[in-house]
């Protein structure tokens, strides 16, 4: 989904293209060679990532002139083989998150990214050198996908709720959210059955369910790491 109506002459002379290839989404910026996003764009990719990337470049591509195109690159965990085919420079995430988060928010100590299979916490601080936002720490969560996005749209799909629509307003509509097991799915899905049989209400349900992700977050990714302010919340989840 684009920000704003595009058309070929409301791009600079020079543009650069980043692509966020994830488990979910492919997310698109078009940017001036001032740093200032000029378009972006969200696409579910529905299993086939380097398809709704070819799709995304034909619609985009045709609005630009390649000789204005100053450079091109790649993150996500699908942006390495797309670098290779497309052509264009690949970023390691975690290198992508923290350089972002310190150009733009220089002051920032930590950065809690969320997606669809994957969480992150990533640590900053600030250079006495150069004053500068640098990487300190890493950490990641294992292969199990009940901290992620995913496992929040699991969940939704069960009780036929939109996770893009009406996931987040029922959340906010809940005054007692129950404790539901976040830490694997199939504990969680037996929790919401018996809630469910107990006529628990489904926004409660729903608000149970963000706060087992964020508990299931703090004790695995974060367990060894003292969460700094000020804090940034990225990644699909954040929305």
């Amino acid at each position: 989904m684009n920000t704003r109506p595009l058309s070929p002459l409301s791009f600079p002379d020079a543009v650069s293209l980043g692509f966020d290839i994830g488990s979910v989404s492919l997310n698109t910026v078009i940017m001036s060679s001032e740093d200032e996003v000029i378009a972006e764009y969200y696409d579910f990719i529905h299993g086939k990532p380097y398809e709704t990337l070819l799709a995304r470049l034909r619609q985009i591509l045709p609005q630009i002139k390649m000789s204005r195109v100053e450079g091109v690159a790649f993150t996500g965990n699908g942006g390495r083989m797309a670098a290779e085919h497309v052509g264009g420079s690949f970023v390691n995430e975690i290198i992508a998150q923290a350089t972002a988060a310190g150009a733009l928010y220089p002051e920032v100590r930590t950065v809690i990214e969320i997606g669809g299979e994957d969480s992150k916490l990533i640590m900053l601080e600030k250079d006495p050198i150069s004053g500068n936002s640098r990487l300190v720490d890493f950490e990641m969560n294992s292969v199990c996908a009940a901290g992620t996005g995913s496992f929040l749209d699991q969940q939704a799909r069960r009780m036929g709720i939109s996770i893009e629509r009406e996931f987040v307003e029922l959340a906010l509509r809940s005054a007692k959210p129950p404790r539901i097991a976040g830490r694997c799915s199939v504990f969680a899905k037996s929790d919401m059955i018996h809630l469910q049989q107990m006529a628990t209400p489904v926004h409660d349900i729903v608000a149970g369910l963000c706060f087992a992700l964020a508990r299931n977050f703090k004790s695995n990714v974060a367990r060894r790491h003292e969460i700094k302010r000020p804090v940034i919340f990225s990644g699909g989840v954040a929305a």
